[in-house]
């Protein structure tokens, strides 16, 4: 589940409400186009604007939509024991994988954090994938401590920030980090701009946003890559440039978000406040963007 592509759909929402259909509708097109693995209640999930019983929900609806398609369920909370348990529900739920990013308030130090993955190691009994997204976390990790992440029980990919667009340097960047963990920990990129490059340096993964709403033309890049056809996926990548330029100004969930509502996959609103999707002339634009291109 941590090779291919790692499809991450929304968690399409108002101020009441899920909306459950939506949702479900949205993992049932990943099955059906037959990705890799399907990522529920990471960034583009929402998942730190959920509560536990929110997260329940989604988790559920995600392993119950997905037919037999694997679930990976981010558990990222600031405290260790609210991790735990949200490990525990994914787990009961039926959930095949687990993403952890190190949720903090207080800056953690490298001995806090291995702590983190080290106790929900101990307590999980499916494989894990840390998430390294410094954006969010404001923590950036180290190889060092990747390498003894890394070699804790059931840790089995790491999902890295967007690399270099010179490809030797994401070249160089992949291969020092894989010099520091085990052969069968996978490195995925995350970044939908930073995809392609980032398989093309080695990644074995693909967590994507726009390959949750769009799988296809993301596995045609994926299977370009596992092909060798280097060019293929430079062009493939090149043509859903003006989508990526949107991601890099406005963040790609209120894009991704505006792009749902736009081809009516789900409401509007579909995004948790204060967050909201693109309007004016922004989402005019966005939405002459797509009718060229999705």
């Amino acid at each position: 589940m941590f090779t291919g592509l790692s499809a991450f759909p929304l968690t399409p929402m108002d101020e009441v409400s899920i909306d459950e259909n939506a949702f479900s509708q949205l993992v049932n097109r990943l099955a059906q186009a037959q990705v890799n693995s399907i990522g529920v209640l990471g960034s583009t999930g929402s998942y730190a604007y959920l509560n536990r019983e929110e997260r329940k929900l989604v988790t559920r609806l995600a392993v119950e939509s997905a037919q037999g398609t694997p679930v990976v369920v981010g558990i990222g909370a600031l405290r260790t024991k609210d991790v735990l348990k949200l490990a525990e529900d994914a787990q009961k739920a039926g959930a095949n994988g687990l993403l952890l990013a190190p949720v903090s308030y207080q800056k953690l130090t490298e001995d806090e954090v291995f702590a983190h993955y080290q106790a929900v190691s101990q307590h999980s009994s499916i494989p894990i994938c840390v998430y390294d997204n410094p954006t969010t976390t404001h923590f950036e990790f180290s190889d060092v401590l990747h390498g003894r992440i890394a070699a804790l029980p059931n840790i089995a990919s790491i999902k890295i920030p967007p690399l270099s667009n010179h490809i030797d340097e994401a070249k160089e960047r992949v291969a020092r980090l894989r010099a520091h963990i085990p052969a069968h920990v996978k490195i995925g990129i995350s970044g939908d701009h930073s995809g392609a490059t980032g398989l093309i340096a080695g990644c074995e993964a693909w967590y994507s946003v726009l390959g949750g709403l769009f799988p296809l033309p993301i596995l045609a890049i994926v299977k370009a890559s596992q092909q060798g056809n280097i060019d293929e996926v430079n062009r493939l990548s090149t043509a859903l440039e003006p989508i990526w330029a949107f991601f890099r100004r406005y963040g790609s969930l209120r894009v991704i978000a505006t792009i749902a509502e736009l081809k009516g996959l789900v409401k509007t609103p579909s995004l948790p406040l204060p967050i909201k999707s693109l309007g004016g002339e922004e989402r005019q634009r966005l939405s002459a963007c797509i009718a060229d291109l999705l």
